[in-house]
């Protein structure tokens, strides 16, 4: 049996605390130390489970062997290429980074030493994700819809970066090859960036997606629908259903009869507890990770391809209303 891997969490706010119980309570890591800028914090977690608390997560460096980091978006390179330096293997919160510079810098610095960098992007260890591998073959069009209430925490970033990256994720881990062009459109509303936004996403194989996501919503929603040669394919993410619509035959169809309905639920899994055992696993076994370093390369170039999109657009709405 693998030795138990030494793990510390930097960052343990709102989301680092679980990263925080789900490591002590894995029977393959020994949670060791917590950091985190708010001292104060990083001590009470720290008591919480009988572990060293630092105010600076380079003071963990020598006491672990890997690190889950959930510190704000822009200090992601600092802190990780901090451990990856020192020889830790990172789980690292997504986005990989805020620019693409310090991502291709990130994924570089892990493959010179040999190290584990996954990145943190959760739909990829979902029973919806793993229903999907099952039964999609070729996806022709992909609707995804993603919407919640607005709250402060995240607002660092563009709801692009802190919530529809999760979606272009999970669809390049679908479709797999590579992107064509993308038009966005969307508006800040309460924040500073856009709170909303829409993508249509063209790849390479003709396969379109059509994005959406919004944190200033009434009520909580994730769903998608994805249609390939003979069949669609329906998730419901919040009520873990699916439904396959599909001929029950070969060749056109002449009625209603000639069509199935399959509709099935999926397990609720845990899917952070997934996500930090695949990573331990992939630090202990030596194999690449679920979400490599690389994918969040590419997740964040998508995300700010999209960026660009919505400012361009948004550049032609406000000429047109100065016009106006």
């Amino acid at each position: 049996m693998a030795e138990k891997l030494k793990m510390g969490v930097a960052g343990v706010g709102h989301f680092g605390k679980f990263h925080a119980a789900k490591i002590a309570a894995s029977p393959a890591a020994d949670l060791v130390a917590v950091a985190d800028s708010d001292g104060e914090r990083a001590r009470d977690v720290a008591a919480l489970y009988g572990v060293s608390g630092f105010a600076d997560p380079r003071d963990m460096a020598g006491l672990i062997d890997a690190v889950t980091i959930a510190v704000p978006t822009k200090a992601h390179f600092e802190v990780a290429q901090c451990f990856l330096d020192a020889g830790v293997h990172v789980l690292l919160e997504k986005p990989i980074t805020d620019n693409l510079d310090d991502a291709r810098r990130l994924v570089a610095l892990a493959e010179e030493k040999n190290l584990v960098l996954q990145i943190g992007h959760l739909p990829r260890f979902s029973g919806a994700a793993e229903f999907l591998r099952r039964h999609l073959d070729n996806p022709l069009f992909i609707e995804s819809l993603r919407i919640a209430p607005f709250k402060p925490r995240g607002t660092d970033v563009s709801v692009v970066l802190d919530l529809m990256i999760h979606d272009l994720d999970f669809i390049l881990s679908l479709v797999r090859v590579p992107i064509a062009s993308i038009d966005a459109a969307g508006a800040p509303v309460f924040s500073d960036s856009e709170d909303i936004a829409n993508a249509r996403v063209k790849f390479e194989n003709g396969c379109i997606a059509n994005i959406t996501a919004s944190r200033i919503s009434l009520k909580t929603e994730r769903q998608m629908r994805i249609f390939q040669a003979d069949a669609y394919i329906a998730v419901d993410f919040d009520k873990r259903k699916t439904r396959i619509v599909g001929k029950k035959n070969a060749g056109p169809i002449a009625g209603i009869n000639d069509v199935q309905m399959e509709e099935e639920s999926y397990e609720e899994v845990d899917e952070l507890e997934r996500e930090i055992e695949a990573f331990i696993a992939a630090v202990q076994g030596g194999t690449p990770p679920v979400v490599s370093g690389q994918d969040g390369l590419r997740a964040l170039e998508a995300a700010l391809s999209v960026t660009d999109s919505l400012s361009a657009n948004w550049d032609i709405v406000q000429a047109a209303a100065r016009d106006g």
